[in-house]
């Protein structure tokens, strides 16, 4: 009964037309079956010569010459009990994966078992799942597709779980097989494993994609306790999420922030999709792109998932936060008017993730503070780069009217002090803050400048600084004051023998000190002559450091013109030393007046 080659009879718009061409047509029904989308006009006798339900319920209804029997909660409804229906006709049909679970459930329901009837519907269904479905997978995915609408029937008749169980063990030995297939030996006789961009053994990812969400969730937990590797499953939820959420809708389109309504139905499948995933996740790191937990966590935020579902991702992009880019942080901002353009708390929380997880890698790396010639150590790597990338986020988000003073300063001291090397790039963020938020006053001027180490401005960054008139009169009196300290710095550099003096710290002591005991009034007065003076003194000193470099130059010169005489002149002596042309004798015969003149002169050369 298993492979018939009879095809399915075609489906006809009432069921009473489709039952009519496979019944008895001379012999009057008996009977009549209500099930779920259809009523059948039938026999009694091929009907409770199989099924044990359908013989009990007629013996209810023996007084009555036509019985009316209601099974409205036939698993499968009028499709399903068609094809029971035909089989106690004895009607011919294929069993397939598109229909074996159905058969398996209304033979369950019907009581179609060997009590009744020997090689029963019952036992030709089971004896197909077990042996043609359960040893292929594609067949295994398309029995669970069918079994979504038999829930919670096909789980207690153990449908669900064979073939989970059965998906799982194949992709097992798919991935195990073509492992195999990648050894081979190398040049020096040892056995390795080729590298290929994709595993020929991962082929059943596509398949798990049609299931829905919560057979897909219990394929996927089965896979993982088989040992399938991380970055196949982390590939499988990928392609998942890829066709349930970007498919489907628009949550990852950043260029539009569509009206969200999480109480519709549509949003609260997507948002059981988001969370099942992200609780699917493996545990180590790379084996999905951080692009895709980014994904997800703007849906998270957009269909208002969990909180845990939020956190773990964001725990998740911590940790590999040093290879994110800009666009990744963006996010979006899902709630009222008067918030931010961008969800900056999502970003602050993540930055807090990273700084944890960095404090905790030194911690385990304490050796390396004492190694100062050592290599940069992979945390430290991270800093830097999440530094730059923070600053250019800083900058991003800088002209949004609604970022608050306090938000700003928490993301730019949610990295350590050493994690910038320079500060060209806080110091542009600051400026482009300070811009579009004119109306700060001067003592959120001055703590919001205090995240700047002008120290670590750059030359360009420290001019710029120096002529900007929206810092605080302190933070350009600080600019010009390191500047100075550049210029002395090179010039003393220029001349090693010097000795430098001290002078800019008495300057600065004096000059606190005055500042101490002055009247506010009398205090400005004196910083802005401070700041007149320290322009001059920059002027001059710029000034000095191009005297300087002229005089290089033209000492350079004068060196090489001395240099070149010095070889012709001693080249000219050696060609008369060699005595060519034989007049030795009128210079040998010379006085010794004249030779002590040479000797003076070649001394007087050297010296």
């Amino acid at each position: 009964m298993d492979k018939h080659h009879q095809q399915q009879l075609p489906v006809a718009k009432s069921s009473r037309q489709r039952c009519s061409e496979w019944v008895f047509r001379d012999v009057p029904s008996d009977i009549i079956i209500d099930v779920d989308g259809g009523t059948f006009s039938l026999h009694k006798f091929p009907l409770v010569s199989r099924s044990g339900r359908i013989r009990k319920l007629v013996a209810e209804h023996r007084d009555s010459d036509i019985s009316r029997i209601e099974l409205l909660s036939l698993p499968g409804g009028a499709k399903s009990f068609e094809l029971a229906a035909q089989f106690c006709y004895g009607i011919n049909f294929e069993i397939t994966a598109a229909n074996v679970a159905q058969l398996c459930c209304v033979s369950d329901y019907l009581e179609m078992t060997e009590e009744y009837s020997k090689n029963n519907l019952g036992s030709r269904a089971e004896e197909y799942l077990e042996s043609v479905v359960c040893k292929n997978l594609e067949m295994c995915v398309e029995v669970l597709q069918q079994c979504e609408n038999l829930l919670p029937l096909a789980d207690e008749l153990n449908i669900v779980p064979r073939c989970i169980d059965a998906i799982a063990s194949k992709a097992c030995v798919e991935q195990i097989a073509s492992s195999f297939s990648r050894l081979e030996y190398s040049s020096s006789g040892r056995l390795h494993m080729s590298k290929q961009p994709k595993c020929e053994g991962d082929w059943w990812i596509e398949d798990l994609s049609v299931l829905r969400i919560d057979l897909y969730q219990r394929v996927i937990t089965a896979i993982k306790c088989r040992g399938v590797r991380p970055e196949s499953i982390g590939a499988s939820l990928v392609n998942y999420a890829e066709k349930e959420l970007i498919k489907k809708s628009i949550l990852w389109n950043q260029s539009t922030q569509p009206t969200v309504d999480p109480l519709s139905g549509a949003n609260s499948q997507e948002r059981l999709v988001v969370e099942t995933i992200v609780s699917l996740l493996p545990v180590e790191k790379f084996a999905v792109p951080i692009t895709f937990l980014f994904g997800m966590l703007r849906s998270a935020v957009m269909l208002d998932c969990s909180v845990s579902c939020r956190l773990d991702l964001e725990r998740r992009i911590g940790s590999q936060l040093d290879i994110a880019t800009l666009d990744d942080l963006l996010i979006p901002s899902f709630r009222h008017a008067g918030d931010t353009l961008f969800d900056v708390d999502t970003v602050h929380r993540i930055l807090v993730n990273f700084s944890q997880q960095d404090d905790s890698d030194e911690d385990m790396d304490d050796d390396s503070v004492f190694e100062p010639d050592s290599p940069p150590s992979p945390s430290q790597t991270a800093l830097f780069k999440v530094s730059k990338l923070v600053d250019s986020y800083l900058a991003e988000i800088a002209p949004d009217a609604n970022l608050k003073l306090n938000m700003f300063i928490a993301i730019a001291e949610t990295l350590p002090a050493h994690a910038r090397t320079i500060h060209d790039g806080l110091y542009r963020a600051i400026d482009i803050y300070l811009k579009a938020h004119q109306s700060l006053s001067d003592a959120d001027k001055r703590k919001l400048c205090k995240l700047i180490d002008f120290q670590k401005l750059s030359q360009e960054a420290g001019a710029h600084a120096a002529q900007n008139e929206r810092l605080p009169l302190q933070s350009i009196v600080q600019v010009l004051y390191y500047e100075q300290l550049r210029l002395r710095n090179s010039l003393f550099s220029s001349y090693p023998d010097d000795d430098p003096k001290p002078m800019h710290q008495s300057w600065r002591i004096n000059s606190g000190a005055r500042s101490a005991a002055m009247s506010p009034r009398d205090n400005y007065a004196s910083l802005r002559r401070e700041n007149r003076d320290l322009k001059l003194e920059l002027a001059r000193m710029r000034m000095r450091l191009n005297d300087l470099e002229k005089d290089h130059v033209y000492m350079k010169r004068n060196l090489q013109r001395s240099t070149s005489r010095k070889l012709m002149s001693s080249f000219s002596k050696k060609i008369i030393k060699l005595n060519i042309f034989g007049h030795s004798s009128s210079r040998e015969s010379s006085s010794p007046s004249k030779q002590s003149q040479r000797s003076e002169s070649k001394l007087s050369e050297r010296t």
